[in-house]
């Protein structure tokens, strides 16, 4: 671990702990709720989304929230979770069926349910995504119609468990096996799509070539994470400066890889 990262994690380490901090404000925990939204204005935002995500004609889109407020995030990134959102045929609870959007996320443990440094695939629903958020906003990628295709594909086969490396980092170093966040997770299933591979080696090798991660810089860290001393905040995959996946970096991906039909934000009307 170099200087800058020692430092950080000391300074984590000092910070006396939040007791009263809920799950929501790292973002990716399972059944993170932030208490932003009421449900009823939950309910509503999240179903504009889908309704324009319906209007575009998109079966996939991945869609980006943030479980921090804006005064607590690194300069420059402006999200901490993206799941993908698709499109499909929905069981009911009575056993019938409607068409809408099923949400498909990589979740860490809240400490209760499974370990905080362990994740699992966690298929949810809008309302249950848009409840996490801690902002009034929302940032959308809508891939290519051909990529849109292929991540159904990944989704619906065996790869996408395989893709799933369990042991969570909150910021994971997209260029190593050891730890996975959510956006490192979509970012291999983009990969694994876009290459229609399923081998790690060959996904890491293209990524390594082709994906431009984000910087956070050690300060950055304690703004995001701190003041609270935190098992998941792992930084042994990284080497040097501290990098990530983050929704603006899949989307410069995407849109450099001919991927992307487009990406926009969409805001709640209050």
């Amino acid at each position: 671990m170099n200087a800058g990262l020692r430092a950080a994690a000391l300074a984590l380490a000092l910070l006396p702990p939040l007791g009263a901090t809920p799950a929501a404000a790292m973002d990716s925990s399972v059944q993170s709720v932030s208490g932003h939204f009421t449900p009823v204005e939950a309910a509503a935002f999240s179903k504009t989304i889908e309704k324009d995500l319906g209007a575009k004609g998109a079966r996939v889109a991945i869609v980006f929230r943030s479980g921090r407020t804006r005064d607590h995030m690194p300069e420059g990134i402006a999200y901490t979770h993206g799941g993908f959102w698709v499109y499909r045929d929905v069981a009911t609870s009575d056993g019938g069926h409607i068409a809408g959007y099923a949400v498909y996320n990589l979740y860490a443990g809240d400490g209760k349910q499974w370990p905080v440094t362990q994740s699992r695939l966690i298929q949810d629903w809008p309302i249950d995504f848009i409840q996490a958020s801690a902002v009034d906003d929302v940032a959308v990628i809508v891939p290519s119609p051909e990529m849109q295709r292929r991540i159904i594909a990944v989704i619906d086969s065996p790869t996408y468990a395989r893709l799933h490396n369990p042991d969570y980092a909150l910021v994971s170093n997209p260029f190593s096996p050891k730890y996975q966040n959510c956006t490192a997770f979509v970012l291999d299933v983009l990969a694994a799509a876009a290459w229609q591979t399923d081998d790690p080696a060959q996904i890491l090798a293209d990524l390594r070539a082709h994906f431009r991660p984000t910087t956070v810089k050690a300060g950055g860290l304690l703004r995001l994470f701190g003041p609270i001393a935190d098992a998941r905040l792992r930084t042994d995959d990284q080497k040097g400066a501290v990098v990530t996946a983050e929704y603006a970096s899949l989307a410069a991906f995407m849109k450099d890889n001919g991927l992307l039909q487009e990406t926009y934000s969409l805001s709640f009307d209050r």
